[in-house]
């Protein structure tokens, strides 16, 4: 058994984002133009092909857009690295414009992530728990018109 962990965040960062703080990010997402700072020892989301524990794609871009930046990650993460990615994810939820879920922790083996919300500059976690799940084979994504 893994201890291996699937990390995803979808957020946006606003154009006002200093320099340094994109800089640092690049770093992360191992591009150019990055900068290495504030202590961490590796790039947390550099990973590019196939997550070999999680299924699909590992990932990770920040894109110029108009009215700032995106960033989406998708990456594999052990429990040794948690430190520094809650260190980073609370830094970003002081900074991202996004309201609401910004992404999910999800146990490779577990069915059900932990949501990460992001609101007023910090980022909380909802923990998702149930004890009966209701499968819908004939709607896997709901009509609205239906």
């Amino acid at each position: 058994m893994a201890d291996i962990y699937e990390l995803q965040l979808m957020l946006d960062l606003p154009a006002s984002l200093p320099a340094r703080d994109v800089e640092l990010l690049r770093w992360h997402l191992g591009q150019e133009g990055g900068r290495q700072d504030d202590g961490y020892e590796y790039p947390l989301w550099d990973a590019r092909g196939p997550a070999r524990r999680i299924g699909g794609a590992a990932l990770g871009e920040l894109s110029p857009d108009d009215e700032g930046w995106t960033l989406t990650v998708r990456q594999e993460a052990h429990p040794d690295e948690f430190d520094d990615l809650r260190r980073i994810v609370l830094w970003l939820g002081a900074r991202t414009t996004t309201i609401g879920v910004i992404g999910h922790l999800r146990f490779y083996e577990a069915h059900v992530p932990d949501v990460l919300i992001a609101q007023g500059g910090t980022v909380s976690c909802a923990l998702l728990r149930v004890d009966k799940v209701v499968r819908s084979p004939a709607e896997v994504i709901p009509d609205p018109y239906a």
